[in-house]
């Protein structure tokens, strides 16, 4: 399922994130930026070594940031670890908005073309999955309706309940805001 937001397009779709050919993946990462297990241990299996020497000189960073490696053996020429919330710290909704824009303001920086975000916090952090997608999928919105260098978002999800919950979230949306996404 795919949307255009002014010279943007939106996509969402069901697959593994890090053999995407795009110039930037998104891991959900912790604060310590170790990279073990969900998302993480994915990147670093596909990408290598390289991705956790990287991230020890840049750790550790709060909720809400992000900070950006190479991308290894990946297909992806980076990576940003954007830190989402857990559910139940405080503040979740204002931290995930942060970890999507500071990872969307990164990849604008390096004047990336094409960025991939995974399903951030609902893993082990245990956000609930439509919360989630809704805080995510309107902060891509509303970020694309500025200047960017990006021509192409994805949200990559890895599950079939993932893939449903974000195309649902983004028909709603896109239905409600209509003509106000150009």
């Amino acid at each position: 399922m795919q949307v255009k937001i002014k010279e943007t397009i939106l996509e969402i779709l069901k697959g593994d994130i890090t053999q995407l050919a795009v110039d930037v993946i998104v891991n959900a990462a912790g604060e310590t930026l170790k990279m073990g297990g969900g998302v993480a241990g994915a990147i670093l299996r596909a990408g290598g070594y390289k991705i956790q020497e990287e991230c020890d000189k840049l750790a550790p960073i709060k909720a809400g940031e992000a900070v950006i490696t190479t991308a290894g053996k990946l297909k992806a020429k980076y990576v940003i670890h954007a830190v989402g919330p857990r559910w139940g710290e405080g503040e979740e909704e204002r931290k995930l908005q942060n970890a999507i824009l500071n990872s969307l303001k990164l990849a604008d920086k390096n004047k990336l073309r094409s960025i991939a975000f995974p399903a951030i916090s609902t893993g082990i952090f245990g956000c609930p999955k439509e919360w989630a997608a809704s805080i995510m999928i309107k902060t891509v919105l509303d970020y694309l309706k500025s200047k960017t260098h990006l021509e192409k978002v994805v949200f990559c999800l890895f599950s079939d309940e993932d893939y449903k919950c974000w195309s649902q979230t983004l028909t709603k949306m896109t239905e409600t805001l209509g003509e106000n996404l150009t």
